[in-house]
């Protein structure tokens, strides 16, 4: 009874302190742009690249963050990682440079690896062993509403209160809710205790340690595979909507189906809980990596028809949800637990760096073309890579290093 009750503690915690960081973090930006552009003057390119920059940031330092997660656990760092948000926040208010901008950007970069996914994940795979899997399931389920509930939110607070006090308002919630709740989480097992657990007295085998993940190909054909994808997903989600409407279809249909995509992320999470959750996470994986290049190619071949749009949208939007768990629970079926922080923050500092780098990489593509089919057979070509790397990545699972 404990038990289960400290595992639904710890889970209430991280799905609010997951929506306030999204939401906040990485949402907000997209209603409050164009307010900074407006008062600042500067260049649409100057507002965007610094959030491109944090994104960059949270790759550079995921991996020391990841160590810091196996050695200290989620209270700390994620307590931290609070912190440094709400000074990112206060400085982003307060800024009238774009020294400043980039600054507070850079501290919201950290905070992004301090506080969103992959450290909630690797809290939730200390404390919650052989269930990690549904608890991550559980989480992502909760973390899809983000858009949902911080959308609408920076657009009413924007026409209240300006994007200056929506930003000290949420560096606020950061430092006075999400802190104290962050340090509420329990205390991190210790590595010796964690290890006698996963293995049990009957085991003769370990988990890798991150040098040992790092020498193994399996590791770096799946951070090519999470690369390539994350790629793929951060173009689509700034150029999916002028894209469709290359198609030649209506505005206002376009923007329908592309607010389709955050339910249809909400609904694979929760058929993955109901339908996948006895199989490997390789095995699932195999399925999701498939559907992108599926859905691309259906877009380049009938985009002018609106069924083949809301059918990629569908796949699209299961995908990415699906995707997000695959992320969380792959590393730990590979690799296994003991390590998982530092594992997962090495594999996650790519896809971050393809994440910032995707957007604008395509805008170029997109300013050369009028037609939509050169801009998705490149986003094709990046995602039949991902699949074929993660295939090789899964093909044969890396072996168990023998205890010592």
């Amino acid at each position: 009874m404990t038990q289960h009750f400290h595992a639904r503690k710890t889970i209430a915690i991280l799905a609010f302190t997951q929506i306030a960081s999204w939401g906040s973090l990485y949402y907000a930006i997209a209603i409050l742009a164009p307010e900074i552009l407006r008062e600042m003057g500067w260049s649409a390119e100057i507002v965007f690249g610094a959030f491109s920059w944090s994104l960059l940031v949270a790759g550079l330092v995921s991996t020391p963050i990841g160590i810091m997660l196996d050695r200290h656990g989620g209270r700390l760092v994620m307590g931290s990682g609070s912190l440094v948000c709400a000074a990112g926040m206060i400085t982003l208010s307060l800024n009238h440079s774009m020294a400043i901008y980039f600054l507070a950007w850079s501290l919201l970069g950290l905070g992004m690896s301090l506080t969103l996914y992959e450290a909630a994940f690797a809290t939730i795979n200390r404390e919650f062993l052989a269930n990690s899997r549904q608890a991550i399931s559980t989480l992502t389920l909760f973390g899809g509403f983000a858009s949902t509930v911080f959308w609408p939110l920076t657009l009413k607070l924007n026409s209240l209160i300006g994007w200056r006090n929506t930003y000290l308002l949420y560096g606020m919630v950061q430092l006075g809710i999400c802190f104290p709740l962050h340090m509420l989480l329990s205390a991190p097992k210790s590595q010796r205790t964690l290890g006698a657990e996963e293995n049990g007295p009957s085991q003769s085998r370990r988990s890798h340690t991150l040098a040992e993940a790092l020498q193994h190909p399996a590791f770096w054909k799946l951070a090519l595979a999470f690369s390539a994808n994350s790629f793929v997903f951060s173009t689509l989600s700034v150029h999916l909507i002028p894209l469709l409407g290359k198609f030649g279809h209506a505005a206002t249909w376009v923007v329908m189906m592309a607010a389709f995509i955050g339910p249809m992320q909400v609904a694979g999470r929760l058929g993955e809980m109901t339908f996948a959750r006895h199989a490997l996470p390789q095995t699932v994986g195999k399925c999701i990596f498939s559907a992108l290049p599926v859905a691309l190619l259906m877009l380049i071949l009938f985009g002018t028809q609106q069924w083949a749009v809301a059918v990629f949208c569908m796949l699209y939007g299961l995908s990415n949800g699906i995707l997000t768990i695959v992320r969380g629970t792959i590393p730990q079926a590979m690799f296994g637990r003991e390590n998982y922080g530092a594992i997962s923050g090495a594999l996650a500092g790519p896809a971050l760096i393809s994440k910032a780098a995707g957007p604008l990489a395509m805008a170029v593509v997109a300013q050369h073309y009028t037609t939509p089919s050169p801009f998705l057979l490149i986003l094709l070509l990046f995602t039949i890579a991902s699949l074929g790397f993660y295939l090789l990545a899964v093909r044969r699972e890396p072996m168990s290093v023998e205890a010592i």
